[in-house]
């Protein structure tokens, strides 16, 4: 009796366990067609061998991608990993870290190199053509290690790393997100050209040593992106800071732009394609609203550096050039029949030119501009463009 209840308890687990395995196994195939699918949105072909699964990783080996309007063959990637994957809710997959085999192209004369490329949290969609947060190719990390460029034998760009991050909102209003290019170093002694190679070394620009950054938001429903900083900043040079402020890139219009994209990629015809794409984008456009926008450049000598040399160029000293430059810069702007905008930039260009600190260019409306209301005035008077975004001219503040 006792050795019946036995064999019938081993029978009822097998059988649970036959049952239930396959809603726990995962299937690697099945989760590079989907980001196969993610990925195609963008205009990018990825393609693998096969994938084989060991637990919660999955190993695609044969990996290669091509981007969209890139000529020439396909990247090879290799092997990719994805471990830490579980599949969500909806058929969707989550993989905690997928690392990447260095890059080491090799083409004509030139090399690019890539070391330790790691993406940490990346969601893939079980349906990237839906409407919802859900359905868009995510992840929490990703960076590299060091990244360099040869050409002729010598290295001309360097990059200690690079870095950016994603962060959901609180009930997925949106997106914070920054990025980091640390330890960026470029070697421009290699350009040919004898009045750009001469230039380039009496501007002391033959060694570039600097890094790029990134920080913003974008808020889902309002389709707000707020991109507070997009800086390039150089030793001996100076610091070079775009933000900018619009509404309207929802996802229904990105996923817009994403068709028009495919659409134009699809058709032989580049010609036409282009013509397309930009009555897609003429469309598209109506969609967006301006809030508000600044360049902002902070001087770290290159001003004075790039005066003595425009000026030996002429046979008159910086000084004399800065001076002929003030009384240069109203006569330009009087052609452009903006009185108010023509006193802002002659007082901020004669403050910057006796001391260069910084030079900001801002744009900030009382009310957020349609773009087509911006579209209209450039097109039939162009002349009220600086009064309907608000634009200003400060230098040293």
């Amino acid at each position: 009796m006792m050795h019946t209840r036995k064999i019938r308890l081993m029978m009822a687990s097998a059988a649970l366990l036959t049952l239930t395995g396959p809603a726990f196994a995962l299937d690697g195939a099945d989760l590079m067609k989907k980001l196969e699918a993610a990925t195609s949105s963008n205009g990018t072909t990825l393609t693998f061998d096969k994938a084989e699964v060991s637990g919660d990783t999955v190993t695609a080996s044969g990996v290669q991608i091509k981007l969209a309007g890139q000529p020439g063959d396909a990247l090879k990637i290799g092997d990719i990993t994805f471990e830490g994957v579980e599949e969500t809710e909806g058929g969707g997959y989550y993989a905690e870290t997928v690392s990447f085999p260095d890059v080491n192209v090799v083409q004509d004369e030139g090399s690019l190199a890539v070391k330790d490329i790691l993406v940490s949290g990346l969601s893939i969609p079980a349906n990237p053509a839906g409407g919802t947060l859900d359905d868009i190719l995510l992840y929490e990390s990703a960076s590299t290690g060091p990244i360099t460029v040869s050409a002729k034998g010598k290295e001309v760009f360097s990059l200690e790393s690079s870095e950016a991050n994603l962060a959901r909102q609180e009930n997925d209003a949106g997106f914070d997100f920054d990025a980091t290019a640390a330890g960026l170093k470029a070697d421009l002694s290699q350009i040919e050209d004898p009045k750009t190679k001469e230039a380039i070394e009496k501007l002391g620009l033959t060694k570039l040593d600097g890094a790029v950054t990134m920080k913003g938001s974008w808020e889902v429903e309002s389709g707000n992106v707020a991109l507070e900083e997009y800086a390039f900043d150089f030793k001996n040079v100076g610091r070079l800071n775009l933000a900018v402020d619009i509404s309207g890139y929802t996802l229904a219009f990105m996923k817009s732009l994403q068709e028009a994209m495919k659409s134009a990629e699809a058709n032989p015809n580049k010609e036409e394609a282009n013509q397309a794409m930009g009555l897609a984008m003429m469309g598209l456009m109506q969609q967006l609203t301006f809030n508000s926008a600044e360049i902002r450049f902070d001087d770290a000598s290159i001003t004075k550096k790039a005066l003595d040399y425009a000026g030996s160029q002429q046979g008159v000293t910086g000084d004399q050039l800065a001076q002929s430059l003030k009384g240069l810069v109203p006569l330009m702007m009087a052609q452009l029949n903006v009185p108010e905008l023509q006193n802002q930039v002659s007082s901020a260009v004669n403050t910057y030119l006796d001391g260069p600190k910084s030079l900001t260019i801002s744009a900030a409306p009382e009310k957020p501009v349609p773009f087509p209301m911006i579209m209209g005035a450039a097109m039939g008077a162009p002349n009220t463009i600086p009064s309907v975004l608000g634009v200003k001219v400060t230098a040293n503040d």
